[in-house]
This record gives structure tokens, C-alpha cells and sequence, in this order.
């Protein structure tokens, strides 16, 4: 369970004796901990939750009380720095699953590509045999 007076590293720039900062220390830690637990999901409930952490990371409305920019500004954070920390480059989590499928399909179709041309090379004339049909 997450306290939002729960001494964290990304969160600790403001002790938390407003109840609005400590609210916002609590919105921040739930969305860190989205991101982390939710980054290898593949359901669609885990993929959701991700994506929604991500988003409002990623947003820079300052419309909502606490939206990201907002709650960076409650707890005298920069942005730009947090954002590094939760988001960092080759975090995969489930956008590297199309990724994942695309490479299956595309080795799947490989294989069927080389059956087909192999079988059509074993039974032609053997003019082309010494040469590879599919190169990577």
C-alpha cells in the first residue's frame, strides 16, 4: 500500500503537511508504481493501466489540479528530471508488444516464403540450386 507520507526518492522535495501535497505526493507514487508493475503486462486491463500512467506523465495540461504539471509544481519538481526517472529511454512495457508480435509475423512469413520458393527451386531445373533463396 502506498502512504502518501511514504518517504520515496522521486517524491521527497516537499514534506507532505498540506493535505493537497500530501494528495499529491499519493497521485505521483501511483502513477510511479503503474508504471512499473504494468510495464510488462500484455492483458488488456494491464495495458490500460500503463497507458494511463504513461498519458498523464506524458501530458502538459496544466488544466486539472492534479495532472503531472501540476503536481511537479505542488512538490518543487522539475518535470523534464522526473519524467526521466519514470519514463526512462528503453522502458519497453507494452508498447514493445506489437513490436514482439510484428517479429513473429515477420518470421512466420519468412519460413512460409522460403517452403514456397524452396520447393519451387527443388522442382525446377536446377539452374538456380546453388543459389540461397532468402537472404537476412
Amino acid at each position: 500500500m502506498i502512504r502518501p507520507n511514504e518517504s520515496d526518492e522521486t517524491t521527497g522535495a516537499v514534506a507532505p503537511c498540506l493535505p493537497e501535497v500530501a494528495l499529491a505526493k499519493g497521485v505521483l507514487l501511483q502513477a510511479k508504481q503503474d508504471l512499473r508493475r504494468f510495464a510488462p503486462a500484455e492483458d488488456g486491463v494491464g495495458r490500460e493501466m500503463y497507458a494511463d500512467a504513461r498519458s498523464w506523465v506524458t501530458a502538459d495540461d496544466f488544466a486539472w489540479p492534479y495532472s503531472f504539471q501540476n503536481v511537479c509544481r505542488t512538490l518543487q519538481l522539475s518535470p523534464e528530471i522526473l519524467r526521466a526517472e519514470l519514463l526512462p529511454d528503453g522502458q519497453a512495457g507494452w508498447f514493445s508488444h506489437p513490436h514482439r508480435i510484428t517479429e513473429t509475423i515477420s518470421l512466420s512469413l519468412r519460413g512460409s516464403l522460403a517452403n514456397v520458393f524452396g520447393r519451387h527451386r527443388s522442382s525446377s531445373s536446377g539452374r538456380h540450386s546453388d543459389r540461397a533463396v532468402l537472404a537476412h
